[in-house]
């Protein structure tokens, strides 16, 4: 087996005769580490808050806000929470740490107590417009029109700029849901409410869920335990209804957009033309295999048109809406992995086409009816379209063209194609533009850089370092952290690990092994921001003598449609073989006991966890799975038969990949953890697999934690990661 290794380790011990050194290091404790753990903020990477007011950088403390030098970094102090609230008439803000500033050319400040929200002018000291928002969930606020549309007692309301507050809706309840994310978050879905342009047009979702069987939550926290169900549909079972409502302010009427009959249908990445008289949105037939964008009139709810359409003989996964160029209202950016990655694609509404069905490579066929050109193209994935710079017309987009585990920004000219590199082109960046797009502030982590903070120009790409935190982890006894890659189970592909070596590494020592792991789609575990990416569970485990590896297979994200589909229909098997080539490099290292190799994963990670358990119950000698999926027809309706179709129609790959059957083959030790009332991956699964190991003979060890969903919560997070730790120890060790 061919192996690459890259980048550098990351040591942090110095030369100093190692006895001493040791002497003086410090060791970390779980509250220093774990997000949940008392000290864990003096342990992270120090930050600088900031957003923009149009193309000035302001930076956010609880107590104050002002302006940053955006070549120095120099902070001046424009107002006071003090001032604030002496303004405020009773009104009074906690923190201006959530400060926004909507107007690019009026010194106004927006800010809420949860109460109020308030704009407050600076210069004037005085608050210059205040509106109610006591009691509403899902918020969501127009600057333009200052309306607000928001969730009370399961109705949909609007509260406009004069105060005046109107109910939308009647019906609402714990079956008809309004104003809130649909289809469980999925196609990129995390709202329920759109707002056009200018904040006087509102579409919204409306979802009818009466269909749809409860699974059956209890609260133990009562005395006696009440019935608290989750409305949960399964893969293959009954789904719920989503309709697509528009209310207009001026008029007071509501109108539902004519598209036909919901049942098995998902309505995705809804969009407003830049003249609000058009909504665009993106529809998937229940086989997630058809896509349809299509056009709506916002007045009148009819149907306008189809302007695109993509199959595939697996799956077609819309995550972003359509948005139109600021300089074009005829012009919209479109994105597709049709040539198997993510790329842009410019839509000309202006010039039809004759609607020609073409197909790729990738078993992907799609129809333009409208003129499109392809913006962005190679083996790399258009991560995230940042945003505009209107005078130079480029989009600023976030890729992974300079390595599969960076992601780096560019400014990419929408009439050429031309990119320009926007960063240093190293590391794991984020950026945020100006309201004019023409500057932009850049986080980003390397390996050894725990956070910079620069200011880009996205016409000329001139940078200018305005902060860098320091090593948080100075005076720690750090173990060293490294990248690599090895080929997958195909042979071909190339798959990016982690290691995290055990602190004061002796490479004559052989070391218990723990391999992570998650390998399911929309995620990955490695890429080159601080330290690898690694969890600083990780760095606990490694103090105590582990040596921890963490590889990406196939199926995880950001590698392309082939990368991603080799799962399909079959979740865990292609996965299991490309963990099982990390086991084969593990085992080439001196320093690894492989007769010591625990595995442990969370939620994907926890099915994965009892996979290579029960399937190669000889390798692993002790495993922790949390959150576990053990068969898929226990799973909800769009993650499960996108990646598996209906437990009817590929019963083969179900029965393949259920691990109830499998309970027989556990050997080592296993502990399941889950949160009892876990909305996500129901506790069913545990459960079951659990009688499925009585049935068979076999042990494995379970706890809970009461009241808890599929993630523990604040200081239960320490618990929980001490659970973890201490059963390595007491079995692995």
């Amino acid at each position: 087996m061919r192996i690459k290794t890259f980048g550098y380790a990351l040591i942090v011990l110095s030369m100093l005769p190692a006895m001493t050194m040791h002497a003086q290091l410090k060791q970390f404790t779980l509250e220093d580490l774990n997000f949940g753990g008392n000290n864990y903020y003096n342990m992270s990477p120090k930050n600088m808050y900031i957003t923009w007011w149009g193309d000035r950088l302001m930076y956010q403390d609880a107590e104050e806000t002002g302006t940053v030098n955006m070549k120095t970094g120099e902070r001046k102090m424009l107002f006071t929470l003090e001032e604030v609230n002496k303004a405020s008439d009773g009104d009074k803000v906690r923190s201006m740490m959530n400060v926004r500033y909507p107007y690019p050319d009026e010194p106004l400040a927006l800010l809420s107590n949860g109460k109020r929200r308030i704009l407050y002018d600076w210069q004037k000291k005085t608050v210059a417009w205040r509106q109610n928002c006591e009691g509403e969930t899902f918020a969501d606020w127009n600057s333009k029109s200052r309306t607000v549309a928001f969730v009370k007692g399961h109705q949909l309301f609007v509260t406009d700029a004069d105060g005046k507050t109107t109910q939308i809706t009647t019906d609402g309840s714990r079956d008809i849901v309004y104003g809130q994310a649909v289809h469980r978050n999925e196609f990129g879905i995390m709202s329920g409410t759109f707002w056009n342009n200018d904040g006087n047009r509102l579409a919204f979702y409306r979802m009818d869920q009466s269909m749809v069987t409860d699974y059956p939550q209890v609260n133990t926290f009562a005395r006696i335990a009440g019935h608290e169900p989750d409305k949960y549909p399964m893969a293959g079972m009954t789904s719920h209804k989503v309709t697509v409502g528009v209310h207009d302010m001026n008029t007071g009427k509501t109108i539902y957009l004519n598209a036909g009959n919901p049942t098995d249908r998902y309505f995705t990445n809804i969009a407003w033309s830049p003249d609000s008289k058009t909504i665009y949105i993106q529809e998937l037939n229940r086989d997630q295999n058809k896509m349809h964008l299509v056009s709506y009139d916002a007045e009148t709810g009819n149907k306008r048109d189809v302007i695109y359409e993509e199959s595939s003989d697996r799956y077609v996964e819309p995550q972003h809406p359509i948005t139109f160029l600021p300089w074009d209202n005829g012009k919209f950016i479109m994105q597709s992995q049709r040539d198997g990655y993510n790329h842009l694609y410019v839509v000309d509404t202006n010039t039809k086409v004759y609607p020609d069905t073409h197909r790729t490579d990738f078993g992907v066929a799609y129809r333009e009816y409208y003129k499109t050109k392809q913006l962005t193209s190679g083996n790399f994935v258009v991560q995230e379209a940042v945003g505009f710079n209107a005078k130079k017309k480029s989009i600023i987009i976030l890729s992974n063209e300079k390595s599969p585990i960076q992601s780096n920004l560019f400014a990419v000219n929408t009439t050429t194609g031309k990119r320009t590199a926007l960063d240093n082109g190293r590391g794991v960046h984020h950026g945020v533009l100006s309201a004019s797009g023409a500057l932009m502030y850049d986080k980003y982590s390397e390996p050894d850089v725990p956070r910079n903070i620069e200011i880009a120009n996205t016409a000329t790409a001139k940078r200018e370092m305005i902060f860098s935190a320091p090593d948080p982890w100075a005076g720690y006894n750090v173990p060293e952290y490294s990248c690599g890659s090895i080929k997958a189970a195909d042979g071909i592909t190339d798959l990016y690990y982690r290691m995290v070596k055990p602190v004061n590494f002796d490479p004559a020592k052989k070391y218990p092994t723990v391999v992570y792991v998650y390998g399911g789609p929309h995620a990955h575990n490695v890429d080159a921001r601080w330290h690898y990416m690694s969890r600083s569970w990780e760095t606990y485990m490694a103090q105590k003598g582990y040596l921890l590896f963490i590889l990406d297979n196939r199926g995880s994200e950001n590698r392309g449609l082939a990368f991603e589909q080799a799962t399909f229909r079959n979740l865990g098997q292609e996965e299991m073989k490309d963990q099982m080539k990390g086991v084969e490099y593990l085992r080439s290292l001196p320093y690894v006991d492989t007769d010591r190799l625990g595995v442990h994963g969370w939620s994907f990670g926890g099915f994965m966890t009892i996979s290579l358990m029960t399937h190669y119950p000889d390798v692993f000698k002790v495993g922790v799975a949390g959150g576990p999926v053990t068969d898929w027809k226990w799973y909800e309706v769009m993650y499960g038969e996108r990646y598996m179709d209906t437990p009817e129609s590929n019963p083969e790959g179900y029965k393949r990949t259920s691990l109830i059957d499998k309970a027989k083959d556990l050997k080592g030790r296993l502990q399941i953890i889950i949160g009892m009332n876990d909305p996500t991956v129901v506790p069913q699964h545990a459960l079951q697999f659990i009688n499925a190991c009585t049935e068979a003979g076999t042990q494995p060890d379970f706890f809970v934690y009461p009241g808890e969903g599929h993630n523990m919560a604040g200081h239960k997070s320490v618990h929980l990661h001490e659970r973890i730790t201490r059963y390595f120890e007491d079995y692995l060790k």
